[in-house]
């Protein structure tokens, strides 16, 4: 057993040859470009567009036809402008829900105590009667909204 023993020292490098290596072995590898929250992020931005796209439109997809003034001026609707549609059949139209003269009354009344200054734009059908859009207007008097504009087309 006497004889093992220097065999076995002589394979145990001695700490003062060994070299201090602080490189890993490795190469370092370019961590590239990572795809998974690059498109988390493009969604999340397609549904935020789309919701405040569908939420800040104005009404001018439903079916009416406002009449033509010759020195109208453009104005989009700001965010809280409550766009009233009278219809050609004397129906009002506020947010794609058709409302009775006490709904919108009671909506109007509801918004004025919120802002006091609550804009409301009348867009009227040119082929309607005119009663139907006074009787709008009536209404917004009732509510106690002071703000009142009418929509044209140029």
């Amino acid at each position: 057993m006497r004889g093992d023993i220097p065999r076995l020292a002589s394979r145990i490098p001695h700490r003062a040859s060994r070299k201090m290596n602080f490189r890993s072995r490795t190469a370092a590898q370019h961590p590239g470009i990572q795809l998974a929250p690059l498109v988390d992020v493009l969604l999340l931005l397609l549904i935020f567009f789309l919701i405040t796209w569908n939420a800040a439109r104005n009404e001018n997809e439903l079916d009416v036809k406002v009449p033509k003034a010759s020195a109208a001026r453009e104005k989009s609707a700001p965010i809280g402008d409550v766009i009233v549609n009278v219809k050609a059949d004397g129906n009002v139209v506020v947010n794609r829900r058709t409302l009775s003269g006490s709904d919108l009354t009671t909506m109007l009344q509801s918004l004025v105590k919120l802002n006091p200054d609550q804009a409301v734009v009348i867009r009227g059908d040119e082929a309607g009667a005119y009663k139907n859009i006074v009787g709008v207007l009536n209404i917004c008097s009732e509510a106690g909204v002071t703000n009142v504009a009418f929509a044209t087309a140029k």
